[in-house]
């Protein structure tokens, strides 16, 4: 090959079981505030969209449940996020792991000369904390967070800046995420997409437009092999 291929992955929920975390932080930051505390279940439904959304779509829950839609003060939601960050930033790598063939997959990638990059709607500092913590940072070539340029996914642009930025081809690219955010941003850029199974998504697999469907990284090599040699 004349270009490198490349693998962009998504992060929480693809890469790492984040969710432990990720409702430690959502639980502490709604019993501060006066909200009901969700069952770690549900975070599932909630990630995938950054801070913000998270916390107006389990807001936005619970006031349904209890039959009492208030709008939630824009001031209130920005703090509410700050304290979300500053805690979760504290207590990131508490009980995160590695999805099941995460590391024999990256082994397997970069002994085969394959660029790699990280394309996530958690912000760059708090994902780039996370992958040195995990021990995986230095497996990606770029890491693109939900600040990290003026738009996020599903925005195809996350993709594509994220492969112009690391000297990509597009059309010798792959991207694998767990969600329809990550779908997305992958068919409006005319990108090959993996779906991993169990998400962080209120979707079903069948609901999610992908081109191959996994539990893990396990045997994920077979795929990529394949666009290689296309």
């Amino acid at each position: 090959m004349s270009q490198k291929f490349t693998v962009l992955f998504d992060l929480d929920g693809t890469l790492v079981d984040t969710a432990p975390d990720l409702m430690i932080a959502h639980n502490y930051v709604m019993k501060k505030f006066g909200y009901k505390e969700r069952e770690y279940s549900d975070i599932k439904k909630l990630a995938g969209r950054g801070t913000k959304v998270m916390l107006e779509k389990s807001i936005h829950t619970i006031a349904e449940m209890s039959g009492k839609i208030k709008k939630v003060d824009e001031k209130i939601e920005e703090e509410m996020a700050k304290e979300f960050i500053n805690f979760y930033s504290k207590n990131i790598n508490k009980e995160s792991k590695l999805i099941t063939g995460t590391l024999d997959f990256l082994n397997w990638c970069k002994n085969n000369s394959i660029s790699m990059a990280v394309c996530t709607n958690k912000q760059e500092h708090l994902s780039i904390d996370l992958l040195k913590k995990i021990k995986i940072y230095h497996f990606f070539d770029y890491v693109a967070g939900g600040n990290t340029f003026d738009f996020n996914k599903p925005n195809p642009k996350h993709l594509t800046n994220t492969i112009e930025i690391i000297g990509g081809d597009i059309k010798k690219t792959i991207m694998i995420g767990d969600s329809e955010t990550d779908s997305g941003a992958a068919k409006a850029a005319h990108i090959p997409f993996v779906l991993i199974e169990g998400g962080y998504t209120e979707k079903k697999v069948n609901q999610i437009y992908h081109n191959h469907l996994v539990k893990n990284f396990v045997g994920l090599e077979k795929i990529i092999k394949k666009y290689i040699n296309d």
